[in-house]
């Protein structure tokens, strides 16, 4: 590398960090776009209690007490989101995968990961795979998030039925602002596999399905972004082992009031309930209640809503943001 080439500063995203080294994407650079950055971050960052996350966005600087092409991170840009576990910034999207059978779909892991989602203002797809294993099921789970308002895409890799729609749907997301999203879901749901059909460039590890217990096996031990093409735009998507085993009540502290504003289909019924303080489980006249008596929410949802409703309940304030700082 060509020091007198290189700018004094940099901008880039962060694609993954591994003992205190960060892998950083320059944003633009003509002759080394796509190159990858190994640099150190500030002192200053561990002082302040900061921690550089894959998917932030980031300036470099030159490092004086390093070789000439040697950069650091000097500033993070300020976040749009963030994540816990797994350690993750600025996601625009969470495709939350649901296999329609092997394993048996968990509608209730689901709706956590979606409501996680819209708590931090991150837009939830709705991917249904396995569509060739149970139709029927396919089907009925379609049904249940397009009620909702979501994008859902039934697919099949092994049959190649509903990729090149969910690939256009990113590449129609990404000619308007940049896209970089997470694939998460159960074990052995097939996000990997999904990865790789729809960015055949990326070579992610896929595991098993245990046969026995019809779970998946991690591959992959901490998150890293992979820059694809999409459509002529730049993507960036995310191999994310933590979002398959998220601890929603423990490391998403929603509060019970907010818990009705992270499932869309309830938003319009606000304020229209007979009780000012209405949690939308079970009180006379509640707008939510009728409007799922009608058809426009899939019980499935509301009864997931009250289950989460619960977990967060049991769960005081203290001790949930106690254990964020873990």
């Amino acid at each position: 590398m060509n020091g007198d080439r290189m700018a004094e500063e940099i901008r880039g995203i962060i694609l993954k960090g591994v003992g205190g080294l960060y892998g950083v994407r320059p944003d633009h650079m003509a002759d080394r776009a796509g190159e990858m950055i190994l640099c150190s971050a500030r002192g200053l960052f561990r002082h302040e209690s900061v921690t550089p996350l894959p998917g932030d966005e980031v300036i470099l600087r030159r490092s004086d007490a390093a070789g000439e092409d040697s950069y650091v991170i000097h500033e993070i840009l300020p976040r749009r989101s963030s994540l816990i576990r797994p350690a993750i910034a600025n996601l625009s999207h969470l495709f939350v995968v649901i296999p329609a059978a092997n394993p048996k779909p968990d509608l209730l892991m689901a709706d956590k990961l979606i409501s996680a989602a819209e708590d931090k203002k991150i837009e939830p797809v709705i991917v249904i795979s396995k569509r060739d294993a149970d139709a029927k099921s396919a089907a009925e789970i379609t049904d249940i998030y397009r009620i909702g308002g979501f994008s859902v895409f039934p697919v099949s890799c092994t049959a190649g039925e509903g990729v090149a729609e969910l690939h256009g749907y990113i590449a129609q997301e990404a000619a308007g602002s940049r896209v970089t999203a997470a694939f998460a879901g159960v074990s052995g749901a097939g996000k990997s596999t999904l990865m790789g059909a729809l960015f055949p460039a990326l070579q992610l590890k896929t595991g098993a399905v245990s046969r026995k217990i019809q779970r998946g096996r991690h591959t992959t031990r901490h998150a890293e972004l992979y820059p694809v093409d999409c459509g002529g735009e730049t993507c960036y998507v995310a191999d994310t082992p933590g979002f398959s085993m998220l601890d929603f009540a423990r490391y998403h502290a929603i509060e019970p009031e907010d818990l009705p504003y992270t499932f869309r289909e309830f938003v319009s019924c606000i304020g229209n309930c007979r009780y000012t303080k209405c949690m939308h489980t079970k009180e006379e006249e509640c707008a939510v209640l009728e409007k799922m008596a009608a058809g426009k929410i899939a019980n499935s949802r509301h009864g997931h809503y009250c289950m989460i409703l619960e977990e967060i309940r049991k769960n005081p304030q203290w001790k949930r943001r106690k254990d964020e700082r873990k």
